[in-house]
């Protein structure tokens, strides 16, 4: 017999079945506007950050017959910074800048001020002012500010040279660099620009980029080892150098566990080559003593 309270309940158990079953088709597609409307705004690169940037030139040259002033006011030319042997890092920066280049500069000063070699020691360091606004006087400021952040700033500051010049100098170094940056029209003297630590060798070539505003002080070490081929450093500077692996995205170098391996492979290699070689030795010279004594034995029992 059909039971009307059964048939009732199977209703309700169909109806809530239904609405649950609509209700999960609509979150899952509210889900899926929300994320596609944020990857679009991910996407989306405001106007005043578009074809901004850096473009890694590795291996590129910069050119050093490019005249700028020194924060003295005295003309100077880029080349004169390259000797060719010692490395050169490059900042490309301006002082009216109302954020990202004091908090870049200070940092890198705090860095500067952790390592144990000197600026104008072992390396140079060259901070050019892209905007052509700018003078010396500003430059030199510049350079006193900083100077507060540094351990040793007298020493260091022989080796920071800060310099200005007029926009085709400035467009042809940057340019050179892969540095991309625009002035914002409607905010007078500021620029829309990228932060980057450029690693050069003695002779200009760009060796490596640092795009982060908090370089570690080991790191600049292994990047100016590696800038200088080895010309400065120690023993251990170059041999983590040989095994290092440099990481782009958090801007450091650690260990390769592949050339670890490579190198140790190679190291033990030798180390029993001339184990085996003394073994050898060894064995040689028992067997021609053996035999010595052996021929003495022998005219012994001649006579």
């Amino acid at each position: 017999m059909h039971d009307p309270r059964a048939a009732e309940t199977d209703g309700w158990t169909r109806r809530l079945l239904q609405l649950g079953l609509v209700g999960a088709l609509v979150l899952f597609w509210a889900g899926a506007l929300v994320l596609t409307a944020q990857g679009q705004r991910a996407d989306h690169t405001p106007e005043q950050l578009e074809n901004v940037g850096v473009d890694q030139k590795l291996g590129a040259q910069v050119p050093t017959d490019l005249t700028f002033q020194n924060e003295q006011g005295e003309p100077v030319r880029f080349g004169q910074y390259f000797d060719g042997s010692r490395p050169v890092m490059l900042t490309l920066n301006y002082h009216r800048c109302p954020q990202l280049c004091r908090i870049q500069l200070q940092k890198f000063a705090e860095s500067l001020s952790g390592m144990s070699w000197t600026a104008g020691d072992k390396f140079e360091v060259v901070t050019v002012d892209i905007s052509p606004d700018e003078g010396p006087e500003m430059a030199r400021k510049a350079q006193e500010r900083y100077a507060t952040s540094l351990k040793n700033p007298e020493a260091t500051l022989d080796g920071w040279h800060f310099l200005t010049g007029d926009q085709a100098a400035i467009t042809t170094l940057t340019d050179s660099v892969g540095f991309r940056y625009k002035r914002l029209a409607e905010k007078g003297h500021q620029f829309a620009h990228p932060t980057t630590i450029i690693f050069l060798s003695g002779e200009g070539t760009i060796t490596r980029y640092f795009t982060t505003l908090n370089p570690a002080p080991g790191d600049l070490r292994t990047a100016l080892v590696e800038a200088s081929n080895g010309t400065i450093g120690n023993v251990i500077d170059k041999a983590f150098l040989a095994c290092a692996r440099f990481d782009p995205d958090s801007n450091s170098y650690s260990a390769s566990a592949f050339k670890v391996m490579q190198y140790g492979s190679a190291l033990m290699a030798v180390v029993m080559g001339a184990a085996l070689f003394v073994f050898w030795r060894r064995e040689k010279e028992e067997l021609e003593t053996s035999h010595e004594e052996g021929l003495d034995a022998m005219l012994d029992e001649r006579t």
